[in-house]
Formats: structure tokens, sequence, C-alpha cells
């Protein structure tokens, strides 16, 4: 490995280095996220790095980004819903104000967050849930990457089978 992989996460990913990918998607790499004090959130990543921003895409990549990231969202869900009675919803968020790269976020949230927190977004977590080592991807989280992955790959099995019918 050449370095860090959190300083070049994209690239590490296109070298097969970037330990948190699940799975390679047409426009870029779903991966399961540094922390997990809201078990399940993951990200998708584009997989160009000079890539900043979703218009800086050609339509037909733009649109190939947006599907993975629902794709993402919904193999969240499912994961989320078979594995924690809590889970609620799934929250999708594009904002591009800290990495310079474009990427998506997928959120799970849970009826047992705090009160004052599940209603608001959780970028108003307090700091120490984004450092705190106890909420560090590890181990213990084999299961819910396997949950996902799993999910990732019945949802593109076939084009017409993304959604369920029952």
């Amino acid at each position: 490995m050449t370095g860090d992989w959190r300083t070049d996460r994209i690239g590490a990913a296109l070298r097969g280095e970037n330990p948190t990918v699940l799975r390679r998607l047409e426009s870029g790499f779903a991966v399961i996220g540094d922390v997990q004090f809201l078990p399940g959130y993951s990200v998708l990543l584009v997989d160009d790095p000079g890539v900043q921003r979703l218009s800086d895409l050609p339509r037909g990549k733009r649109l190939s980004f947006l599907s993975d990231m629902d794709r993402l969202g919904e193999a969240v869900e499912r994961a989320c819903l078979r594995l924690d009675p809590g889970f609620r919803r799934v929250n999708l968020e594009i904002l591009g104000n800290t990495d310079p790269f474009l990427h998506a976020h997928v959120w799970p949230r849970y009826e047992w967050e705090p009160a004052e927190l599940v209603g608001r977004p959780v970028w108003l977590y307090p700091p120490d849930r984004w450092s705190d080592e106890r909420f560090r991807l590890g181990p213990r989280h084999d299961a819910l990457r396997e949950a996902i992955r799993s999910e990732l790959d019945q949802l593109g099995a076939t084009p017409g089978s993304r959604r369920s019918t029952s």
C-alpha cells in the first residue's frame, strides 16, 4: 500500500486498497463509513477523484451516480431494517463542503437516537460521536458490512429486480 488510504479514498479504491469498499458500482464505490454511531452509515464515492460536484459529470454519468446513490440507500435501508428493530428511515445527502470530491452520504436513522437529535441533521451530533474510538468502524461491523453487500448484490441482480413488490 502507498500511504494512508484515507488521504486518497478514491485512488485507494481504484487500486483495491481502500478497506471500507463494499462494492464497485457503475459510477463509483459503495463504502461503509469510518464512523458508525448510526450503524450502517455508508458513502458513495465517485470513481474519478477530479470530479468535485455532480454537475461536473456528463448527464449519463450524473444519472448513473444518482441511480447508484439510490441503490446504496435502498441496500442500507433493507440491511438496517433487518438488523435493528429501531430503524426508521434513510437520509441521502450530497454535500461536498469538506472533501473536494463528489460523494453522497447515506445515513440510517433510528428510533433510539436521542430525542433532541432524532429529527435533526446528523451533523449536529456532538463531536465525540465523530472521534470516539467506540464508534470507529471495526470487526464488530462485519455482519453489517455483509448485510449491505448482500442487499447491493440483490438490488443489482437484474434491471427489473430493484424494487420489491411485497
